[in-house]
């Protein structure tokens, strides 16, 4: 059992919603988003989402864009990315950590060399954006091999004739992705959501969790009630964006997770 199946098996237990906050690694440099990293659980997020920088992020809006920029202008690779979760694991071993990002580093770096690295890093899953199912044997299937979990995305255009493709070789969790377009661009709406959260979990028994367009604790309370929990990201993004201090950037992530909880 991985770090996040035993995540949500606990939350599952105490009849809780998850929540999932993503971070860029290495915005605005390496200290200051190893602090905060460090302050999440703390904070109540279940899962981090560690985003790693990429020059080409296209499936996010100005406000991930940027932070990848700062990212890395400040000198933040995916060997440092590495290290970011090795130096955090070494003071937590249970909280879960997904790297969210593309698929060009991990080329680069080669797939199998970035499995066995991110393994030993203590890395539980990954989100590869711009991998389709069709090409799972390129990444997904070898990582499930190497013990991380492969988390796909899926959308309000998967149609019920795509939805058994993209959970075919999904473990951990199901992300949906609750609006079109990219992220930070429009506003999650539970009316919406229920609906499309509910036709996932008809064809899959792993949790879903609901992302994109949530920035308040008043709709991650709402989203996290209509589904197995919310992750935020362009918000938390814009508060560290805004040269506001770990502490203060931690206590919007506590308002948030408070939000989900509440749910």
């Amino acid at each position: 059992m991985s770090r996040i199946d035993a995540k949500f098996a606990a939350l599952k237990a105490e009849g809780k919603k998850a929540f999932v906050a993503y971070v860029m690694a290495g915005d605005p440099d390496y200290d200051a988003s190893l602090e905060v990293v460090r302050g999440l659980p703390a904070a109540g997020v279940d899962v981090i989402e560690l985003g790693l920088p990429f020059t080409d992020p296209m499936a996010d809006g100005p406000t991930i864009q940027l932070a990848g920029q700062r990212s890395l202008e400040a000198g933040m690779t995916l060997e440092k990315t590495l290290q970011m979760v090795r130096d955090f694991r070494a003071d937590d071993d249970t909280t879960p950590i997904v790297l969210m990002g593309y698929y060009n580093p991990i080329y680069s770096r080669g797939v199998d060399r970035f499995l066995a690295d991110a393994a030993e890093a203590g890395i539980d899953g990954l989100i590869v954006v711009d991998l389709p199912p069709e090409e799972d044997d390129e990444l997904c299937i070898p990582a499930q091999k190497a013990g991380l979990n492969f988390i796909r995305l899926a959308t309000p255009t998967t149609d019920d004739a795509r939805l058994p493709k993209v959970l075919q070789n999904t473990s951990g969790f199901v992300y949906y992705v609750s609006i079109t377009g990219i992220t930070g661009a429009a506003a999650a709406e539970a009316t919406d959501v229920a609906p499309e959260v509910a036709r996932i979990k008809a064809a899959t028994d792993l949790p879903v969790i609901v992302g994109f367009g949530i920035r308040t604790p008043q709709s991650a309370e709402a989203i996290a009630s209509v589904a197995d929990g919310c992750v935020v990201g362009s918000a938390i993004v814009a508060a560290q964006a805004e040269g506001k201090p770990a502490a203060e950037v931690l206590a919007f992530v506590k308002s948030l997770s408070d939000g989900a909880h509440r749910a």
